[in-house]
């Protein structure tokens, strides 16, 4: 055989013209697998990471393990508590039903639940419950409920009765206030509309349709294969999470799925599989702080410092899980993160790294958070000494650790739940004296002050967080409780 030489040099340039993307392709995969590991490494994350952009998925892995008793590892089709994720998919249930002509959105809650107090529920309608303005108390908010509440089975009726059925705590629409209640009632909604469970209307609905067969309500009685189980991480390391009876999450955060499947939900969202598009749409519509009907439109800023990206998405809390969706409708990238050791603190920051290898921008690496040291002598040393440590540590070692603010918040959250409100106290003081223009410390503040009685400084500290974030819903609901206004800007806080 006689070789032509310009044909040979012809095929080795096309060759050549696809080493750079392939090789691309696998240096992106390689950067996004390395983050994770550090993260994992740092015991920042433990469970299934997926990162897909228009032409597909780019990685997908599983990190650590889903039952530490047993050593068994986390893999790409275990099954996770979504928790809030959960949302989104009661929010298109009801959508669908606005579709057909059975539910509008302008409906009041009390002609869809005739059984509910018609005082309230006759100025409540379904896009109150869907965008969390309805004024309704959230039933995870009630300071006992966790304690006294969480581990108790409830019917959906006797539930909503009693715990989702309390006094406005605003005029409906006027105000953001993010709500358990109302997503739970949207479940009792769909279940007396269709005459099925919610757990059956969104598996016939949206699971089955989708080929989402990874995907159901959690039932802690059912034998479920590859199902991840919860953990936290304490000072000493893992425990087991605090049983939650998962009929109280309901509609608001009781299903599971995997990355696959939530993967399949991302791309059925750019079809018009489940909706019509003009109904589709008005889940992401933003309305007061940036929410939805089930999504939250946020920016989200990159690693290096400039590029800034439109998502869309919802995070998720439950015992012992935590999980993260960030859809980026430009380019059709998606991150989906799905943890079992309640770290839910870390996934927004990590998903902000992803996404930055996926636009070639060098991530950011993790580092040890401040908390988890000091975490480590909590129990051995006066909080004093803990002050001290942090003061001694910041100075000395500033790139070492994480210092954030929410390190010091959540060492504060932990004393309050190990009964020690006088030390939390303590604790968020230096907090608001690390980062005093920051409202979200004077909040954690005037929590741990009305621990422990101090109503006065409460006061205080809640109109600063307010009148440093007039959208903290949370200072002003407080403050309304204590019988002051929120309004006048805060004189002193902080002793």
């Amino acid at each position: 055989m006689i070789w032509n030489p310009l044909r040979l040099l012809s095929v080795l340039a096309v060759a050549l013209l696809f080493i750079p993307v392939a090789a691309g392709a696998a240096t992106r995969q390689q950067e996004l697998d390395k983050l994770l590991t550090q993260y994992h490494q740092l015991r920042q994350f433990n469970g299934v990471a997926l990162v897909a952009n228009e032409k597909g998925i780019v990685l997908k892995k599983a990190y650590g393990q889903a039952n530490f008793e047993w050593n068994v590892p986390n893999t790409p089709d275990t099954k996770f508590r979504i928790a809030s994720v959960t949302k989104q998919f009661t929010a298109m249930v009801i959508l669908q039903l606005v579709s057909e002509g059975k539910l509008k959105l302008d409906d009041t809650l009390v002609s869809a639940l005739p059984d509910y107090r018609k005082d309230t529920g006759s100025r409540v309608t379904l896009t109150h419950l869907l965008n969390h303005t309805s004024g309704i108390p959230s039933y995870t908010n009630a300071p006992d409920f966790f304690a006294k509440v969480s581990r108790n089975p409830y019917a959906v009726a006797d539930f909503v009765k009693q715990f989702a059925s309390g006094d406005l705590e605003f005029e409906p629409g006027s105000k953001f206030s993010y709500n358990n209640s109302g997503y739970f009632l949207l479940g009792a909604i769909i279940e007396r509309v269709t005459g099925k469970t919610y757990a059956q209307a969104v598996q016939e609905r949206i699971f089955t349709p989708l080929g989402m067969k990874d995907s159901g309500y959690d039932v802690y009685a059912t034998v479920l294969p590859k199902r991840a189980s919860g953990y936290e991480l304490a000072p000493d390391g893992y425990v087991n999470a605090t049983y939650l009876d998962m009929s109280l999450p309901y509609a608001a955060g009781s299903l599971y799925s995997t990355v696959d499947d939530l993967y399949r939900w991302d791309r059925a969202l750019y079809e018009n599989k489940l909706l019509p598009e003009a109904l589709k749409q008005k889940m992401f519509t933003p309305g007061l702080e940036n929410y939805g009907f089930g999504l939250s439109m946020d920016p989200l800023p990159l690693n290096d410092g400039k590029t800034v990206l439109a998502t869309i998405g919802h995070s998720g809390g439950i015992n012992g899980f935590s999980s993260r969706i960030y859809r980026v409708p430009v380019g059709r990238e998606v991150v989906i993160l799905l943890d079992n050791t309640s770290r839910g603190d870390k996934l927004k920051e990590l998903s902000a790294g992803l996404l930055s290898v996926l636009h070639g921008i060098p991530p950011k690496a993790p580092r040890v958070g401040i908390r988890e040291l000091l975490s480590q002598t909590l129990d051995k040393e006066p909080v004093a000494k803990t002050v001290a440590h942090y003061r001694e540590l910041k100075a000395s070692k500033p790139d070492a650790y994480d210092y954030s603010e929410g390190e010091l918040n959540s060492l504060g959250y932990q004393l309050l739940r190990m009964k020690r409100a006088a030390d939390a106290v303590e604790i968020f003081k230096l907090n608001v004296e690390m980062f005093p223009k920051v409202g979200n410390v004077y909040d954690s503040l005037g929590e741990a002050y009305l621990a422990v009685g101090d109503k006065e400084q409460a006061r205080a500290n809640y109109r600063k967080a307010v009148e440093l974030d007039p959208k903290n819903t949370n200072a002003a609901d407080a403050l309304q409780k204590l019988g002051a206004p929120s309004g006048p800007p805060a004189t002193k806080a902080v002793p």
